[in-house]
Order: C-alpha cells, then structure tokens, then sequence
C-alpha cells in the first residue's frame, strides 16, 4: 500500500510540475519603448496600449535617458501593490492578475507620457475613464479609451 501511494504521490508531482511548465511557457513577452519621440509625439510609450493574457510580461525598455515606468495608483486593480522602475534602466514586469493598468513615466505624467495595459478578459469600467490625471494624460487616456470602444464595435 505504501509503494502504491508514493507511485501516485510521484506521478501527482511530476504532472503537476509538467503542467505548471506548459502554463508558464504558453506566456508572453512584450516589449515598450520609452521615448522623447514617438509616432503619438513627444514622451510616448510605444505602443501606448497592450491586452495582455494573465502571467504574460512587459519589458520597458529605456531608449533615451531621463525615462521609466510605474503603475498609477488608483488606475490598478485593488489589490495591485504597484510597481515603480529606476530612471534610465530597463524593468520587466510580469502581470498575473486580471484588470487594467495605468502606467505613467514619473518625470513626464504632466506632459502625457502614460499607457495602458489590459490584463484577461476584462471591461473598461468608469473607475479607470474617470480616473483624474495631467490634462495631457488624459487627453492621451482619452484617445486610447476611444480606440479601445471603437475595437468592440
């Protein structure tokens, strides 16, 4: 009887950790630019706007100095702790849970240097649209949030 409860304890734990491997590699890396100049102007994030899958990752990448990235607090899940890169240096960030994410550069919120990120299967809903940011930002929110109600006509 033990033999036969450490054969199935064995073959629990070898399909658990084979199907924990297929999750994680069925996941993505996504790659945004921070930049002094992009297509939407100056202090873009390219692309400004990613729908992601849960467990999938973004690599912020520093292109020119001065740059980062950070969540927005309240432009988060509740119970997100948020994150916050250095300046000039490259972050991954890897996003498990479902919601969206506002993400601002710290030295350039006032001129509208933000993106948004869409985590699962998940509605925009009025806590993200009203949420008050830089009157640049949020013309910035403002056409993401047009192109993401344009998307679902």
């Amino acid at each position: 009887m033990k033999n036969i409860i450490r054969i199935l304890c064995a073959f629990l734990v070898a399909n658990t950790t084979f199907f924990m491997a297929s999750i994680s590699s069925n996941a993505e890396t996504y790659e945004v630019k921070m930049l002094n100049r992009g297509e939407a102007g100056s202090m873009v994030f390219e692309p400004d706007f990613l729908a992601l899958q849960p467990g999938d990752t973004v690599k912020f990448v520093a292109t020119r100095k001065g740059h980062n990235a950070a969540s927005i607090d309240g432009m988060v899940p509740a119970d997100y702790a948020g994150f916050k890169g250095k300046i000039n240096e490259e972050l991954e960030v890897t996003f498990d849970q479902s919601g969206y994410y506002g993400i601002k550069c710290s030295p350039h919120f006032g001129m509208g240097m933000i993106m948004l990120i869409k985590v699962g299967d998940v509605e925009l809903d009025d806590t993200i649209r009203k949420f008050e940011t830089p009157q640049r930002a949020q013309t910035r929110f403002d056409a993401i949030f047009k192109r993401i109600d344009e998307a679902k006509e």
